[in-house]
């Protein structure tokens, strides 16, 4: 009896599109069920955020307002910079099991493993914002936003996600090993976080490291958020950030998908 095949006749684009629905909701269940990486994705940035307030809120200038107030923003930016970490650990560790040659046996897009884990990460960056967000409220955070600005908060902050996500995806790719990841991405994000504006204002810094601090993608993300969140100047704080953010996308992404397809086709 023959065996008759069908032959799937939908766009590669629609086909693309669902390929990455599916590993989005696969990269999501293992985050939901991987309790040590919720638990850290909660407790991490309250542990900053209380930590930070208790300790240098009577010490640093903030121009007047609450030091909590002034923090909130850069441990949100923070919190999302070092939460990529994840994604390209994820990816290494697909790359070097084999999953991804289990995959290859299937008419999939190329794409669709990085989106899997980009997106879904998006998604875990989402949920412990609004937990940072809760925990500020209850040790004195208090936010003047309106409803614009809080939508125009969640853009940026979701644009910026995907931004540093993208970036962490090259890492991903190239690292060898999971501690190479851990490297890599502690050298690029570590100085990024703290020589910016997240905890402490540019006016207080060492007259070498000032204008490193005050160009560069974190401040003005931290910068973009706190103005929008507390009222404080936003400057071209809010454009810059947009920019940095879209440069980053446009390069980070066909350059990701290029490596991961030299990559798996070796």
């Amino acid at each position: 009896m023959a065996v008759k095949l069908e032959i799937d006749t939908r766009p590669k684009f629609v086909l693309a599109v669902v390929d990455s629905l599916v590993m989005i909701r696969r990269s999501s269940t293992h985050i939901i069920r991987n309790t040590d990486q919720l638990l850290g994705t909660f407790f991490q940035p309250i542990m900053f955020l209380v930590l930070f307030t208790s300790v240098f809120g009577g010490a640093i200038a903030t121009g007047g307002g609450s030091y909590v107030n002034f923090l909130m923003a850069g441990i949100i930016v923070q919190t999302i910079a070092f939460g990529s970490t994840t994604t390209a650990i994820a990816i290494c560790n697909d790359l070097q099991k084999g999953i991804v040659d289990r995959f290859r046996s299937l008419p999939m897009s190329n794409l669709a493993v990085l989106n899997g884990h980009v997106v879904s990460d998006l998604f875990r960056n989402g949920i412990s914002t609004i937990v940072m967000l809760l925990a500020g409220l209850v040790i004195g955070f208090r936010p003047t936003a309106d409803f614009g600005e809080w939508l125009t908060i969640v853009g940026l902050l979701a644009l910026f996600t995907l931004s540093i996500s993208w970036l962490s995806a090259i890492v991903g790719v190239v690292a060898k090993s999971v501690e190479g990841v851990q490297w890599l991405t502690f050298v690029v994000i570590f100085p990024l976080t703290f020589a910016s504006t997240a905890f402490v204002p540019a006016e207080s810094m060492s007259s070498w490291l000032k204008p490193f601090a005050e160009n560069q993608p974190v401040s003005h993300m931290v910068d973009a958020i706190r103005a929008l969140l507390v009222g404080t100047p936003a400057g071209d704080s809010i454009l810059w950030s947009i920019v940095w953010s879209l440069g980053i996308l446009i390069v980070s992404i066909p350059v990701a998908a290029w490596l991961f397809k030299r990559k798996t086709t070796q």
